[in-house]
């Protein structure tokens, strides 16, 4: 597979993720796409995630996956592509 078909699919996704959830979640915190990276065979999709306060990371992180499969559905309509490759979320460490 070309690396940069998996580049431009991972930019396409941060942009409109992003999007999304600034429009159709609601948190007490400000939650921030850092970086998305897409496997080289599509099977996943690695979302990195900054939040400010980090104390509000585990609130965020939990509603991102319960409803994780809303978001792909969403990302489909709005990507062209087949199938949106599963979405596993990871907060960055930082304070």
């Amino acid at each position: 597979m070309r690396p940069h078909r998996n580049l431009k699919i991972a930019s396409s996704i941060q942009k409109e993720i992003a999007k999304i959830i600034e429009k159709d979640f609601e948190f007490d915190a400000l939650v921030t796409i850092l970086d998305v990276s897409v496997d080289e065979d599509l099977l996943k999709t690695k979302i990195k995630l900054g939040i400010i306060p980090y104390n509000q990371g585990p609130f965020v992180w939990k509603e991102l996956v319960e409803r994780r499969n809303e978001l792909r559905h969403k990302l489909l309509k709005k990507i062209k592509i087949r199938a949106v490759p599963p979405l596993e979320f990871m907060i960055e460490e930082t304070e």
